[in-house]
């Protein structure tokens, strides 16, 4: 009895561990909106969606190329370099995806240089300025979503930026938290987070 007792409890708190790491990491500002811009407060069309490469890449360029299908921006922007360096950028790879959808070339704008989160943010922070841009929606992965977010914040305060993470990929979805991968992703990146807040930057 006692030991079922203290199972209970391991079970308790890591179940409660989880749903606050969930809260903590995966803010989505279009969770109360509808499939397509309203007048809902938070959930009005914005200027642009951008999409940042790493982890399922393929899985975040779709979800930025739906949004953009149904209307929430007229631009999309893809953020990322080669990961080889010996190929073509990842950008230019989500490009070609969102071409083969059918997204007008003319709406895709491309920053193929960024290598890590915090150049992702500064490098599309010109493209921003660049084509006057003031609202957007950033596109990535659940673990990655409230880094991504503070560091797209911090690089472009003047912009309005609202989050909406890939509801599922192949590194992450609702149930994460029951794989040793989805506990390795959480907890690097509530420590990189700390980073963040210590430094200001990562």
């Amino acid at each position: 009895m006692k030991l079922l007792k203290i199972v209970a409890v391991v079970i308790a708190i890591w179940l409660l561990l989880a749903g606050a790491i969930s809260w903590y990491l995966i803010p989505d500002n279009l969770l109360n909106c509808d499939d397509t811009p309203s007048s809902k407060p938070g959930c009005s069309k914005v200027d642009a969606i951008v999409a940042v490469s790493g982890g399922d890449t393929a899985a975040r360029t779709n979800e930025a190329i739906g949004l953009y299908k149904k209307g929430w921006a007229g631009k999309l922007i893809f953020s990322g370099a080669a990961a080889d360096k010996s190929g073509p950028s990842n950008a230019q790879a989500m490009r070609l995806i969102a071409i083969n959808a059918g997204v007008v070339d003319y709406d895709i704008l491309l920053d193929e240089t960024s290598v890590d989160t915090s150049e992702n943010a500064q490098n599309t922070k010109s493209i921003f300025d660049q084509y006057n841009i003031h609202s957007a929606i950033l596109v990535t992965s659940g673990y990655h979503a409230k880094r991504a977010t503070l560091e797209f914040k911090q690089k472009a305060p003047a912009v309005m930026m609202r989050t909406h993470p890939v509801p599922s990929d192949s590194q992450w979805s609702q149930w994460w938290w029951l794989t040793p991968s989805g506990w390795y992703l959480a907890i690097s990146e509530v420590g990189k987070n700390m980073v963040f807040y210590v430094k200001g930057t990562f």
